[in-house]
């Protein structure tokens, strides 16, 4: 089973709000909302991501549990947790079926080096990184036409690491429209994200159907 959870992030609490500096706080707000599973030290995969709509910011998470809605709260407006089971609207999707979405991945490309593991470096202009996106359709259980999607932001979010080195990760976040061409495979996209950095808020993709 699979819920999809939202809150809307608490921005007028300035105090609050400045523990957010980085992508591993966040990360730490994800994990602490399933108190069950940090306690006991699991790690679950998790999907989530910033969402920012009519002036207000929302954190959405997609997870196998339910989180606790008083800690998705802990840097929220409160009230505003909320937390449906996925698998519903998950099951009604269909082959062929046109939908919206969005999505914000962390578009990167290996290159091997001798016959060692392919050292990964990020893709950098708009161009490669819609390539990098309508390259994955088809494994990704959808298809896209080139005037179907676009990039609705880029920036470069920092992640602190525990070593001290801080790393700053590409970010794109998309936004279009996809038909659906493997049910089966679109909604393993949905709940086990795309691409890398996953814990830190990239590969979580939404959709709605058209006529919604």
């Amino acid at each position: 089973m699979y819920y999809i959870s939202q809150v809307e992030i608490d921005t007028e609490n300035r105090k609050r709000i400045s523990e957010l500096t980085h992508l591993g706080a966040y990360h730490n707000w994800v994990e602490k909302s399933f108190p069950e599973e940090f306690a006991a030290g699991v790690r679950s995969r998790k999907l989530w991501r910033i969402d920012r709509l009519r002036g207000k910011s929302y954190l959405l998470i997609v997870s196998q549990m339910r989180p606790d809605i008083k800690q998705l709260e802990a840097y929220g407006v409160p009230n505003t947790g909320q937390c449906k089971n996925y698998d519903p609207f998950l099951q009604s999707l269909t082959d062929g079926q046109r939908v919206s979405f969005r999505l914000t991945a962390n578009p990167v490309r290996a290159v091997k080096q001798d016959e060692q593991r392919g050292k990964v470096y990020p893709h950098i202009t708009a161009e490669k990184q819609l390539e990098y996106l309508g390259k994955r359709a088809e494994k990704l259980g959808f298809s896209l036409l080139d005037n179907d999607y676009q990039i609705v932001q880029r920036d470069f979010p920092e992640l602190k690491k525990k070593d001290g080195k801080n790393v700053k990760l590409a970010r794109a976040i998309y936004e279009g429209n996809l038909t659906i061409e493997n049910p089966e495979i679109f909604r393993n996209t949905l709940t086990e994200g795309v691409g890398k950095e996953k814990a830190y808020g990239f590969g979580m993709m939404t959709v709605v159907p058209e006529g919604r």
